[in-house]
């Protein structure tokens, strides 16, 4: 008798069908209090620097390209801080075992970036995966890591760190669970990038066996355990449909144009993103340039970084986002002051008041950049909140000889008098995750809250369509950059609210483009209305599929619109 199909739910991250066999992450070593301490503390300090140095060269030696790349130079730089040695030596001094040592001093540096909360408090992942590697090595036992069964399976753990995503691509793994994470973190991230199907913040996955078979939707978060015949086939019959059937420009199916662009965050990124069919660039992350550093990056670094983007993205447009950082992602050259509620603090645009070199310097480079390849270049400011400081960087960006000024809405206050700030520049991108987190009060890395940052909020999309409108009437084109655009049913309810252009991961771009391609710009309006008079997000959505069906059923009857 076959057992009783079963099906949990977790946050959708990355969209996709997988069905296989469930396999779990080697699990790290436990390190024992009552261990006997080494007989040299001086001789048992240097075991542990060495093995952080062994940790930092093998991240750096797999940061080979990409947003994962950059994300594991970060943590590269974490494992080579000297503090952490002398966290450990202090607790060696005191007679603790070297190995359990290590995770003490870890556990006290992931308490005070928990504590920190914001992008600091997705830091402690990355942390704790650095301790697992030291003290594997420690130990001499096997490295906590991926396992290799030999044929296609869902990669199962409580967590994943970014060394471990970073080391998924071309391999056997299809799909990604995770008991933890939320739908910002950095397994959502490199999962998008990657292009295979994940599931995070499923709490009941730790209670899957190894080889359980399992059929992951990394769109709807769901996860069947032991799934029927009939399932399996759906899911099979779902990854055999995955070639795209348009290509080129993004369309409705009356022809107009939705721009269909890309996030990258390195060169590197762009150019992958920039080997695949899209226009081009809608959120170029600037910040792996100046993270983890003491000072920050030369006009001629910056130079040489953002021309390998614009000459990936040759003819096609590259929209970069200025420094987008402060006490949320702190950058020791800021020298910022700790702040009690970071997301609400000195970040994005806002630390230009403080440091505006740092801006300024900038803004040379991608001039600079831009006229040696002759780019199509737009710079926007992160973090706008007025109309006055929308004002005060269109004028600094123009005076340094930017030509097409733009501003990120991510802040309620933005949206709801974009009709003061549009007017002093040229277009605008709606950030929707930071945006969701400000509206609904909900602290994007937590884990308890994701549901209120579900892109399909109906308060979330009103202000979607409030900005549209004014953009609409000042002539300005508005673009959506958050996970919102990466959904092909919610792309259609965007483009019926105004939206002009939609910037997702490269994969998936393909799916974006074959949606519209079936709704023309009046039914993405009708669309779209029936979605703002929801009352939640599970309606939003529900009410978005059902128009759509009742469109394809009358166009099955020959009725038309």
């Amino acid at each position: 008798m076959s057992p009783t199909s079963i099906t949990m739910t977790g946050y959708g991250v990355s969209p996709g069908l997988a069905c296989a066999p469930l396999a779990r992450m080697t699990p790290p070593v436990i390190t024992d209090p009552d261990e006997a301490p080494g007989e040299n503390a001086a001789h048992e300090v240097q075991r542990v620097r060495r093995a952080l140095t062994e940790v930092a060269a093998q991240l750096s030696a797999i940061a080979t390209e990409g947003t994962a790349g950059a994300i594991l130079e970060a943590g590269a730089a974490m494992a080579g801080d000297p503090a952490l040695v002398q966290a450990a030596a202090h607790h060696i001094g005191q007679g603790a075992p070297t190995a359990h040592s290590l995770s003490l001093a870890v556990d006290t540096y992931c308490t005070q970036l928990e504590q920190a909360g914001g992008y600091m408090a997705e830091r402690a992942a990355d942390l704790r995966d650095i301790r697992n590697r030291a003290v594997a090595l420690l130990r001499g036992v096997p490295m906590p890591g991926i396992p290799r069964p030999g044929h296609p399976f869902i990669l199962a753990a409580e967590d994943l760190s970014p060394a471990d995503t970073a080391q998924l691509a071309g391999g056997d793994v299809v799909g990604l669970l995770t008991e933890k994470g939320g739908p910002t973190g950095h397994t959502a991230i490199l999962a998008r990038a990657l292009g295979l199907p994940a599931v995070v913040g499923c709490p009941h996955a730790g209670d899957l066996p190894d080889g359980t078979p399992v059929l992951l939707d990394g769109r709807a978060g769901t996860v069947e355990a032991h799934p029927s015949p009939r399932r399996r086939q759906q899911a099979l019959d779902a990854r055999t449909r995955t070639q795209p059937r348009t290509k080129g420009p993004g369309r409705t199916a009356d022809q107009h144009t939705v721009e269909l662009l890309t996030n990258i965050g390195t060169p590197a990124d762009a150019l992958r993103a920039a080997q695949t069919d899209n226009e081009g660039v809608g959120l170029f992350r600037t910040e792996f340039l100046f993270l983890d550093r003491r000072e920050p990056p030369t006009l001629e670094e910056q130079i040489r970084a953002y021309t390998q983007v614009f000459e990936s993205f040759e003819g096609r447009t590259v929209t970069v986002r200025t420094l987008d950082a402060g006490s949320d992602k702190p950058l020791p050259f800021l020298h910022l002051p700790r702040e009690d509620n970071p997301a609400l603090g000195l970040r994005g645009l806002r630390t230009a008041t403080l440091r505006p070199g740092v801006l300024e310097t900038q803004l040379a480079a991608l001039v600079t950049a831009q006229r040696r390849t002759g780019a199509r270049m737009r710079v926007m400011a992160p973090m706008v909140a007025t109309a006055e400081e929308a004002a005060d960087f269109a004028g600094l960006a123009r005076s340094c000889g930017v030509q097409t000024v733009g501003i990120m809405i991510e802040v309620p206050s933005a949206a709801l008098r974009a009709h003061d700030a549009l007017p002093h520049v040229d277009f605008a991108s709606i950030g929707t995750n930071d945006l969701a987190q400000y509206t609904l009060a909900a602290d994007r890395t937590s884990q308890p809250l994701g549901h209120l940052l579900d892109p399909w909020q109906p308060a979330l999309l009103t202000l979607v369509a409030s900005v549209c409108r004014v953009a609409g009437a000042l002539d300005r084109p508005v673009g959506v950059c958050g996970e919102a655009a990466a959904d092909p049913l919610l792309a259609l309810v965007l483009a019926g609210l105004g939206v002009s252009g939609l910037s997702m991961a490269a994969p998936a771009v393909a799916d974006v483009r074959d949606a519209l391609a079936d709704l023309t710009l009046e039914q993405c309006r009708s669309l779209a209305a029936a979605v703002l008079d929801a009352t939640g997000p599970a309606t939003a959505r529900a009410t978005a599929q059902e128009t759509i069906e009742t469109f394809r059923a009358v166009a099955a009857n020959g009725e038309g619109l």
